[in-house]
């Protein structure tokens, strides 16, 4: 997470995000490039697509497996400042199955990992509700996972009640039906779905500023929060499951489909495509991310690089699909918007006219209109 604004020259801090940077890719790629070594390994089962897709797929007996593997985060440390722990479950499918339709795969099931820094039977059954609650909710099941007591490794934020959780979806796709975004093309139409709050990304920067810079306590209610700050953050991420299922079920031309984490509106960019989009229609923040923002003096584009800022998922379509597309969503209980569009871009910038805000690769700068206007004359 970066530095706030103040603790440094605006040189120092450029020169610190850079070494930061540059040593998480560097960290990165040593990994990557072992990983992508094992694809050698058994070629009848390697890796259909690429690495940085939100799932990747193999093929079995001719049926697409679409794997992916994530966990809740810091998530769990408000949780445990809370004591409440029936809603990080759903979490942890949710990330997940989110995932897997990305690549336009069915969710099936969902492996779980719990690491623990005690056998609590409380802990273990309200997570375990959660993790059902959010099954039902993504129609899957849980054949097994693992419990591991590593009292040495972990500690958290209650003594006792240390965990990680970390799922493992599988889903299974059509080989020939894999979405991955190189059918996108400029004047395609992307929706966005609403989010359920901050879902389980930046909650780092989160309690820095509620907690440390604030000095708030998590049973601390707002007016404009309307519950406790607790509350707020502990609200499970919506699952997406049903209506997109139902959206590629319809018949409907979907382009790519993105689901909204970490780096917010930046996952646009991991389509295959040589397009950008345009966000020109963003609806109103959630007060969350406006109490963030305000209280913390977190610039603009670091709040569209940390969080979701309403939007949860988004699906890129057709421009004759859209009312379909919003009909299936609304059906299912959640609002959309018609957000902007896909437009011409071998940069694949993401362009968010409202805040004058320009994204390539992992962040956002600021920029003049008429740099932004140029870009997309060209597009």
């Amino acid at each position: 997470m970066r530095d706030r604004p103040g603790t440094k020259t605006s040189s120092e801090t450029d020169q610190t995000t850079d070494r930061t940077t540059n040593r998480e890719q560097q960290a990165f790629n040593n990994l990557i490039k072992w990983i992508e070594k094992t694809w050698n390994l058994k070629q009848e089962h390697s890796p259909i697509e690429d690495i940085g897709l939100f799932a990747n797929v193999i093929e079995v007996g001719g049926t697409g497996i679409a794997l992916t593997t994530d966990g809740v985060g810091t998530k769990i440390l408000v949780a445990q400042m809370m004591g409440k722990f029936d809603t990080v479950g759903i979490d942890c499918v949710a990330m997940n199955v989110n995932d897997l339709i990305c690549v336009g795969a069915k969710p099936l099931a969902m492996l779980d990992y719990l690491a623990v820094e005690d056998s609590n039977p409380e802990l273990f059954d309200e997570i375990g509700k959660g993790l059902y609650e959010g099954a039902e909710k993504a129609n899957i099941s849980i054949p097994g996972g693992e419990i591991a007591l590593v009292k040495e490794m972990l500690k958290g934020k209650r003594e006792g009640f240390g965990f990680d959780l970390v799922g493992m979806g599988i889903g299974q796709v059509d080989p020939d039906k894999i979405i991955v975004g190189e059918k996108v093309e400029a004047g395609d139409v992307l929706i966005g779905i609403e989010s359920n709050g901050i879902h389980s990304n930046g909650l780092t920067l989160a309690r820095k500023v509620i907690f440390e810079k604030m000095g708030l306590k998590v049973t601390h209610a707002t007016e404009e929060l309307g519950r406790t700050i607790g509350e707020e953050l502990l609200r499970p991420t919506h699952i997406y499951v049903k209506e997109i299922l139902e959206i590629l079920e319809s018949g409907v031309n979907v382009k790519a489909l993105a689901h909204i984490t970490g780096d917010g509106f930046l996952n646009l960019n991991r389509i295959k495509a040589n397009r950008g989009f345009v966000i020109e229609n963003l609806p109103e923040v959630p007060p969350i991310f406006k109490f963030i923002q305000e209280n913390g003096g977190v610039p603009e584009e670091e709040m569209f690089e940390t969080y979701n800022m309403g939007i949860g998922f988004c699906a890129c379509v057709s421009e004759t699909d859209v009312s379909r597309t919003l009909s299936i969503i609304e059906k299912h209980g959640k609002k959309a918007w018609i957000l902007g569009h896909a437009f011409n871009d071998t940069e694949k910038r993401v362009i968010i006219k409202e805040k004058d805000l320009i994204g390539k690769g992992k962040e956002f700068k600021q920029a003049r209109r008429e740099e932004i206007n140029s870009i997309l004359k060209k597009g």
